[in-house]
């Protein structure tokens, strides 16, 4: 399709270019061949007048002109996307659609797993694409690029619409045959122990669990901090170490490990797990859908309380 000339999917190669600037790049990404993606640049050139990419060395810089063009860019290319997926029809059974979610490990063990085997059958030809929280991920879900954003309380985006997606109580979770499980679970007995806390992405933040046990005004020897709560359970197996999770990881955990948890004999706050989705989403009803099931997934009767 045209639009005063231009060939409007030449605006999608022109977002990847600008993003990757590379040709080769923009190709994979693209799904295109690499003379393919230098043809579509060789025809933005010739529209816009302008080199839109520079090579300097080994590496592709974007013009003062290009650079102005790209905000301008992602937004028309965001308001298409709304367009396209703000059909007054979804119907799950029959749509071939891609949901973006940014959500950690826990919750992607906890809650998506068993939400897309439930779906296998309900909407078999929707694909998800899962993502990790870090900054990059985060500023795909702020240019509009990701569905919904799974975080803690703590770790919210403002301001995006935000609603509570479940509360959980932690408890603390070791090895089976730990010792610890065989009796009496006391405060005393736990901080004596070491620890394996979860120190998240390159900038190691801890998890909420994590940072709220360094507030209680213990000491607590600290072995292992594990890059994912998925790793957490490989050091605790075979060892007189802890770890402080949320309930419903740990009941997940337990079908995957010889792993044992107890509630927490002191005070420890809830964590609460909200979901944020993107004003251009408000109006879609494959992400209404999306978290509707997702409520019912957070709501559903688990077999180990």
């Amino acid at each position: 399709m045209r639009f005063k000339g231009l060939d409007l999917n030449l605006l999608v190669c022109l977002d990847v270019l600008l993003d990757e600037r590379s040709v080769s790049a923009a190709a994979r990404r693209l799904h295109l061949s690499q003379p393919a993606t230098s043809a579509a640049l060789a025809r933005l050139r010739e529209f816009f007048d302008d080199e839109i990419l520079v090579g300097l060395g080994k590496s592709m810089y974007p013009t003062p002109f290009a650079e102005g063009l790209r905000p301008q860019v992602r937004e028309c290319l965001k308001v298409a996307d709304g367009i396209v997926s703000s059909s007054s029809v979804f119907d799950p059974a029959t749509s071939q659609r891609a949901f973006r979610i940014i959500a950690s490990d826990s919750v992607t063990s906890s809650i998506l797993a068993p939400l897309l085997s439930r779906l296998a059958s309900l909407a078999p030809r929707i694909g998800f694409d899962l993502i990790f929280p870090d900054p990059a991920s985060q500023a795909e879900f702020q240019r509009g690029d990701v569905d919904l954003l799974i975080s803690p309380e703590g770790f919210m985006v403002d301001e995006y619409p935000t609603e509570l997606f479940f509360e959980e109580q932690h408890v603390i979770v070791g090895w089976r045959d730990n010792p610890l499980f065989q009796g009496e679970v006391t405060e005393e007995k736990i901080f004596r122990c070491g620890h394996v806390a979860v120190a998240i992405g390159p900038q190691r933040i801890l998890s909420f669990a994590d940072r709220q046990a360094e507030l209680l005004g213990r000491s607590r020897r600290v072995e292992v901090r594990a890059a994912s709560f998925a790793m957490a359970p490989l050091f605790l197996v075979g060892s007189e170490r802890l770890a402080i999770m949320h309930g419903r990881l740990a009941e997940t955990m337990t079908r995957q490990f010889p792993i044992a948890y107890a509630p927490l004999p002191f005070p420890f706050p809830p964590l609460r797990q909200m979901i944020h989705h993107h004003p251009s989403r408000a109006n879609d009803e494959g992400v209404r859908w999306l978290l509707q099931e997702l409520r019912i997934q957070a709501q559903r009767p688990r077999p180990f309380t």
